[in-house]
C-alpha cells in the first residue's frame, strides 16, 4: 500500500472548540442527521505501542494526530484478552459468556459462532438507515454455508477473511484492498444520501506480521513496526478519503484494539508499556487498550481518565445515531455525555473473565474506580518471555484470599498489593476490597453462561478454501497472490 501524506490534518488538529459550542452541538445532535461511523479495530496491539501512548520509536503519525485532535482514553478496557470473545463483546455490547463464546477462540473449522439471535451493532445501525460494511478480520465463526459470516450479522458488505491470518488461508496485500473497499463504501453512501458504518478490523499487528513493499524494513522497529506503520498509513488513507468527500465534520472515528500484546513473540509481539503482562491474562497489559474518539466540532480534543469499555460502544453509537437499543441484557453503557462534553462516564465498574471462564469461579478480576482486585490469576503462553513469571503459562491458576488489590491511580503496573502486608493496610484499602468482594459475589450470582459455542466441536469441511477440492487439505488452501 502506498504512503499517504497528511493533507487534511492542518484543517483538523488546529480546531479550537469552545466548551459552550460543544454543549450546543450536543443538544442539537438529535435534530441533525446521524453521524457516519468509522470503527477501527487493531489486532494484538499493546497499550504502549503507539507514539501517542509513549512508545519512543513507533512510527504512527496519523494515529498520533488522530489522538491529538480527538479524545484519548487512558482507562479503556476490553472484557477478555483474546480475539474471538473481545470481538463479540465489541459488536454486541454483551459479555461473551452470555453468548457462549468461550473458552478460547473459534478455529477455522469450528461448528459454532456468534449466535444469529444476538443483535449486533451493524444490525442496530442498519435499522436506522445506515449502509454497513466490514473490512478485515471477522473471527466470529463461519458455520454451514457461511451462516455466521458478516452478511448474516448485519453487514451489507464484507471484504475480509473469517478468522485470524495465522489460521490459513490468508492473503498478502490485504490492507490495500481493505482501504479501497472502505473508500467505495463511503462514496456510495454519500451518493445514496445515507449515513455509513464502517467496521475496519485490521489484521495488524497480529503475529506473523506482514506489510506491503512500501513499509517492509522502513519502521526501524522490525516486522512489528512495519506492520504498525502500514496500519497507521491505512488510518491516514481513511481520513484522507473523509476529507476528500467533505465528511470529516459528519463522521465519528473510533480507534481501539481487541486485546494486549502477544509478548511471547518478544519484539515481534508488541508492547504493553508500563502495564503488567499481556494477551491471555486479566492483568491490565492484557485488557487495557489504547482508544481514541475523533469527531471535529462535536468531540473536544483532550485526554480522559474516565473508565470505558469496548462493551460501551454499541449503546453509545446507538444513542448518537438515534437508534433504539435491542431488547436484551446489555453490559455496556452510553458514553455519549462523556464524548460530547456534557457529563461524565456512567461506567463505575469493570468485570474481567479469564480466557477459559467457568461459572464456579466467575470473574477473575473487578475494577471499581481506582481499585482493581484479582480474585484469581493465571498466566498465559501468549504472555511468555516477559520478566514477570506471573505472566507465563507456567504460572498456574491461583485463587487469592484475600484478593490481590491494586490502586491503579498510583500503581498502573499492578506491582504493589495493598493487602500484602496486614500490618500496614490502609482503611481505604479495606473498604475498597469489601466493596469489590460484594460486587463480584452479586455479579457472579446474577450471571448465566450460555452453552459454549466452542464445545460444539469442529468440522474440517467448514473451513473456507480458495482452492476447493485441492490436496493436501487444508494446507493447500493458501490463496495465491492477487495480481494488480
Amino acid at each position: 500500500m502506498a504512503r499517504y501524506r497528511p493533507r487534511i490534518w492542518s484543517l483538523v488538529t488546529s480546531l479550537s472548540v469552545p466548551c459552550a459550542m460543544v454543549v450546543l452541538w450536543a443538544r442539537t445532535l438529535d435534530a441533525a442527521s446521524p453521524p457516519n461511523i468509522v470503527l477501527i479495530f487493531a489486532d494484538d496491539l499493546g497499550y504502549g505501542d503507539l507514539g501517542s501512548y509513549g512508545h519512543p520509536s513507533s512510527t504512527t503519525p496519523y494515529l498520533d494526530q488522530l489522538a491529538a485532535g480527538g479524545l484519548r482514553f487512558t482507562d479503556f478496557y476490553v472484557p477478555v484478552s483474546l480475539c474471538t470473545p473481545s470481538r463479540a463483546a465489541l459488536l454486541t455490547g454483551r459479555l461473551p459468556v452470555r453468548m457462549g463464546l468461550y473458552p478460547g477462540v473459534l478455529e477455522p473449522g469450528s461448528r459454532g459462532g456468534l449466535p444469529l439471535e444476538e443483535v449486533t451493532l451493524p444490525e442496530v445501525l442498519a435499522a436506522r438507515g445506515y449502509l454497513t460494511g466490514m473490512a478485515g478480520k471477522w473471527h466470529l465463526g463461519v458455520g454451514p454455508e457461511g451462516a455466521f459470516l458478516p452478511p448474516h450479522q448485519g453487514f451489507h458488505r464484507f471484504l475480509g477473511i473469517p478468522y485470524s491470518h495465522d489460521q490459513p488461508p490468508w492473503l498478502p496485500g490485504l490492507e490495500e484492498h481493505y482501504v479501497a473497499f472502505a473508500r467505495d463504501l463511503m462514496a456510495d453512501a454519500q451518493r445514496q444520501g445515507r449515513p455509513f458504518f464502517l467496521y475496519y478490523a485490521s489484521h495488524h499487528t497480529h503475529y506473523p506480521q506482514f506489510s506491503g513493499q512500501s513499509f517492509a524494513g522502513s519502521s526501524g522497529r522490525g516486522p512489528f513496526g512495519d506492520s504498525l506503520m502500514e496500519l497507521d498509513a491505512a488510518v491516514g488513507a481513511l481520513m484522507t478519503t473523509l476529507g476528500d468527500l467533505g465528511l470529516l465534520g459528519e463522521t465519528l472515528v473510533i480507534f481501539t484494539a481487541d486485546n494486549g500484546p502477544e509478548t511471547m513473540r518478544m519484539s515481534h509481539g508488541g508492547c504493553s508499556g508500563l502495564l503488567r503482562c499481556g494477551k491471555g491474562t486479566t492483568f491490565d497489559g492484557g485488557v487495557r487498550e489504547p482508544a481514541v474518539a475523533f469527531w471535529p466540532g462535536h468531540i473536544a480534543p483532550g485526554v480522559t481518565h474516565e473508565l470505558a469499555s469496548s462493551l460501551d460502544l454499541l449503546p453509545t453509537l446507538a444513542a448518537l445515531a438515534g437508534a433504539p437499543l435491542p431488547n436484551v441484557t446489555l453490559d455496556g453503557v452510553d458514553l455519549s455525555p462523556l464524548l460530547l462534553g456534557t457529563g461524565k462516564s456512567p461506567r463505575q465498574t469493570l468485570f474481567f473473565y479469564s480466557a477459559h471462564p467457568d461459572e464456579t469461579r466467575g470473574v477473575f478480576a473487578v475494577r471499581r474506580g481506582q481499585y482493581k482486585a484479582h480474585f484469581f490469576t493465571q498466566g498465559s503462553a501468549h504472555s511468555d518471555t516477559t520478566v514477570d513469571p506471573a505472566c507465563h503459562a507456567a504460572s498456574p491458576l491461583t485463587a487469592h484470599e484475600p484478593p490481590l488489590l491494586f490502586d491503579l491511580s498510583e500503581d498502573p503496573g499492578e506491582n504493589y498489593d495493598l493487602l500484602g502486608c496486614a500490618a500496614r493496610v490502609a482503611p481505604e484499602a479495606l473498604q475498597a476490597v469489601k466493596q469489590l468482594e460484594l460486587l463480584k459475589a452479586q455479579f457472579d450470582a446474577a450471571m448465566t453462561f450460555s452453552p459454549s459455542q466452542m464445545a460444539r466441536g469442529e468440522d474440517p469441511a467448514l473451513q473456507i478454501c480458495c482452492r476447493p477440492g485441492c490436496s493436501p487439505w487444508p494446507s493447500c488452501c493458501h490463496c495465491p497472490e492477487p495480481h494488480p
